[in-house]
């Protein structure tokens, strides 16, 4: 039998982060995942600033990564057809960032690794043998049982661990569905910019190009289930997407599919979501943990498995309810605000007239253009201006990430 203090089940980002912060707090840490890296991860690849910052804490250098692309601006175009360039500060470090999720994560296991973190890749979860009042087994695929003090899940949206604990939820589907695929080939101005396109069929929401180095893009759309406007077939829709003169012009004429399209879901329920049972806590998508404005997931996953990571180390290996008291505290504290304020923005920009009017108050001068910049993406939380607790001198003046 393999003993550790935690075993982490999922080497993404929310895992990798707990297993990261736990072995530099002196714990024996264990990460299994089915998966062997390097491996792709559906995802639309954009890294906000807060997530930056949570990286750079980690120990990842963007060196690692040998596609990082930083980008120093978001263009969006409004229902109405209106373009906005959103500039984001130059010379303070990095505040945007597209990276492909197969070198990034693989980028994380080197660092957990290095920080002495034993990453059993290819090794999935099997089941849950026993809790008790000294720890948990669980059953790893051709390792055998794992005993630890704590599991944390990070084992995405249909989370086989909580499933196996009797807390998942059938028929779940997410509350975002997202579409993307890589091009290469881009000589639009998608191959410098980064775009979000309000298209009036997909509000509230948005297809997206991210650019990535020597001419590739990864492209896609996100919609929101349950939404007025229903998406039947997000694979049938895809063709004309791409075909609408504005995208096709920031692509450019020879752009062209250098991978599979593929489609996703995404859950954005933190608020709702079963943060721990016994002794396990769930980070990631496994606690719904994703931006319910955008969709952006990997921010969030790093910043819950810091937060379980914390709880952990607080509570100490023998006392699992303080540590799941404290996990809910810290995920209350870091997120309802912000959470409350991006669903409630999302119901609105369901709305043509109010995604109109949002992206020309925005781009009406160059202070908006350059503050809803850093806004946008997560310089400071969402709802940092409705939460005095958060206020500081440098608000929405800090350096970025990677100074």
């Amino acid at each position: 039998m393999i003993n550790a203090d935690v075993v982490v089940v999922g080497g993404g980002p929310g895992g990798m982060a707990a297993a990261i912060e736990l072995a530099r707090a002196g714990r024996e840490v264990v990460v299994v995942d089915k998966a062997r890296f390097p491996r792709d991860k559906c995802c639309g690849d954009g890294l906000t600033t807060a997530a930056l910052r949570l990286l750079e804490t980690l120990g990842l250098e963007p060196a690692s990564v040998p596609s990082w692309r930083p980008v120093d601006a978001a263009w969006v175009r409004s229902p109405s057809g209106r373009e906005v360039g959103f500039p984001l500060p130059r010379g303070q470090g990095q505040f945007a960032v597209v990276a492909p999720r197969v070198e990034l994560d693989a980028a994380l296991v080197d660092v957990a690794r290095h920080e002495g973190v034993k990453v059993h890749d290819g090794h999935g979860f099997a089941g849950v043998v026993e809790q008790g009042a000294d720890g948990i087994v669980i059953d790893v695929d051709a390792l055998g049982p794992v005993m630890s003090r704590y599991v944390v899940a990070a084992d995405g949206m249909w989370s086989p661990v909580r499933k196996a604990l009797g807390c998942g939820e059938p028929g779940y589907l997410g509350e975002w569905h997202a579409f993307r695929q890589y091009f290469d080939g881009v000589t639009g101005n998608a191959a410098d910019r980064l775009w979000v396109w309000f298209e009036p069929d997909l509000l509230p929401g948005y297809a997206w190009s991210f650019p990535l180095p020597d001419g590739r893009a990864n492209v896609g759309f996100g919609v929101l289930r349950g939404a007025e406007r229903r998406i039947q077939d997000m694979k049938d829709l895809w063709p004309d997407l791409l075909a609408r003169p504005h995208v096709r012009e920031a692509l450019g004429p020879g752009a062209r599919p250098s991978a599979p399209h593929k489609a996703w879901p995404i859950p954005a329920r933190i608020d709702r979501a079963v943060l721990a049972k016994g002794r396990t806590l769930f980070v990631g998508d496994a606690a719904g943990a994703c931006d319910p404005l955008t969709g952006e997931g990997i921010g969030q996953a790093l910043l819950t498995g810091t937060l379980a990571a914390q709880a952990i180390v607080d509570a100490g290996a023998l006392r699992p309810v303080r540590a799941a008291e404290r996990y809910r505290d810290l995920v209350v504290e870091e997120w309802r605000p912000d959470h409350r304020m991006a669903a409630l923005l999302s119901r609105l920009l369901g709305y043509e007239s109010v995604a109109r009017g949002a992206i020309r108050v925005a781009g009406s001068n160059a202070w908006t253009r350059r503050n809803f910049g850093r806004w946008l993406f997560e310089d400071e939380p969402r709802a940092a201006a409705l939460t005095p607790r958060r206020w500081h001198r440098r608000f929405l003046a800090r350096d970025g990430a990677y100074a």
